[in-house]
């Protein structure tokens, strides 16, 4: 039960002071969650190998089929997530998580690979809880990109401290996850108290963004028959992102170590911290975009981009025309360019752009299902298809599969939405308004 009068304080404030506490809470939360899923990343187990196949490879592997494996049960269970029960929800998941980091430090490998399993399998549902606190507002665009950058700033900064105790505190590569997850228990538990005061949508963010409302099995199956091509056509882009994305992060420290920078711990923040503070002042300047169907228009045009930027910035660096630093950073840029808008507002505002009442978050586990079936896919590949490889290789070729493919599906989507919004006015003028969808008066 929210305190009457911090909550009334909250509905009460401006804007700008509101979406500064929204974002703080909500980027602050999901940062403290990454501190338990990827320092271990930063470690590289290379005097490790099982069946000849690199230990790290086994260990992502593991935690990615537990978060990929969450993402499809976050469909139902994050779809139907009642607003009293998330906090507590997400206080559960990540110490599910933290406990099996405990039991992956204590139990000798090869044996300690599941937990991984165990500590990927909570942590794919944490993102939908807390993004449930920001959609269906006004301010959504600023909320969810604020929101967002917490996984470009938080994926380097946790590799910085995971660095950081191991270097300094002489902690080993098993420990060091556990004991890195544990110097953000205290910070988590505030944050999620200050998530859990946020007041729920009013009713002009209703009017401007459509009612926001759990969609039981009969409604998602429903949504997705409305407009399958479309979503199909999203959750393919977003599969070569994932998958991407997934991929330089897990592997950023083989990836830096083959460009001369295997000793600089804070290498990981500072190419970072410039992509998150650029992404999100694109992402609060189209808040300013009022018509939900021009916005729509302008996501799949800014994700395109970015596939366009990452082909366009690798060609750049072959040709030893930029340095590696200015290259990843401008790789991170135009990947999370499109990843961004994919977790945050793009199906936020489909939504509003058709005037169904529903929940984002829905759509953003559908296409994170996929997208980290893709990621698995792409770790399988490389160590069997393409071993021979180093992973910077492996990374250059990737960065021009995924321009070509994500920039072409984000063109083919972009003109089936905007056709499938001629042909649902159409319809709306000749049948009654669904329970689905609202008129935005």
């Amino acid at each position: 039960m929210h305190p009457p009068k911090f909550t009334n304080w909250l509905s009460r404030t401006s804007s700008w002071a509101f979406s500064l506490y929204a974002i703080m809470a909500a980027f602050c939360t999901y940062s403290c969650m990454y501190a338990f899923r990827k320092p271990f990343a930063v470690a590289t187990f290379s005097d490790l190998s099982l069946w000849g196949i690199d230990y790290k490879i086994w260990l992502i592997t593991a935690q990615v089929f537990g978060y990929t494996l969450s993402k499809f049960l976050g469909i139902k269970i994050v779809s139907e997530m009642s607003g009293n029960r998330r906090a507590i929800s997400i206080l559960i998941l990540i110490g599910i998580a933290g406990l099996a980091l405990l039991l992956f430090a204590i139990v000798p490998p090869p044996y300690n690979i599941p937990f991984l399993f165990l500590n990927g399998l909570p942590l794919g549902m944490v993102w939908g809880l807390v993004f449930s606190y920001l959609e269906g507002r006004k301010l959504t665009e600023i909320l969810g990109a604020g929101l967002s950058i917490s996984f470009i700033f938080s994926s380097g900064f946790v590799k910085t401290v995971g660095a950081w105790v191991m270097l300094d505190w002489g902690v080993s590569n098993l420990w060091m996850p556990f004991v890195t997850g544990m110097l953000f228990v205290l910070p988590l538990l505030f944050f999620v108290w200050m998530l859990n005061q946020l007041p729920p949508p009013t009713r002009e963010d209703e009017q401007l963004r459509t009612k926001r409302k759990p969609m039981n099995k009969a409604e998602r199956r429903e949504f997705l028959r409305l407009f399958a091509p479309g979503i199909i056509l999203l959750v393919v882009a977003y599969t070569f992102l994932t998958a991407f994305r997934d991929f330089r992060d897990n592997f950023a420290r083989e990836i830096w170590i083959s460009l001369g920078y295997g000793d600089d711990v804070a290498i990981y923040t500072e190419t970072e911290v410039p992509i998150a503070l650029a992404v999100l002042l694109i992402m609060g300047l189209l808040m300013l975009i009022k018509s939900n169907t021009k916005a729509l228009n302008t996501y799949h045009l800014l994700i395109g981009f970015g596939f366009l930027l990452v082909g366009a910035s690798t060609f750049a660096f072959e040709q030893a025309w930029i340095s590696p630093s200015v290259w990843m950073t401008l790789v991170g840029l135009g990947l999370y360019l499109g990843y961004v808008p994919f977790n945050s507002i793009l199906f936020d505002r489909l939504l509003a752009a058709f005037k169904y009442a529903g929940t984002a978050g829905f759509l953003i586990y559908v296409a994170d299902s996929f997208g980290y079936l893709g990621s698995v896919a792409v770790l399988f590949y490389k160590n069997f298809g393409q071993s021979e490889l180093s992973w910077l290789h492996f990374f250059i070729n990737s960065a021009y599969v995924m321009t070509f493919v994500g920039s072409a599906l984000m063109i083919l989507s972009m003109v089936y939405f905007r056709q499938r919004a001629a042909q649902w006015q159409r319809e709306r003028e000749e049948i009654p308004v669904t329970a689905h969808q609202e008129i935005i008066v």
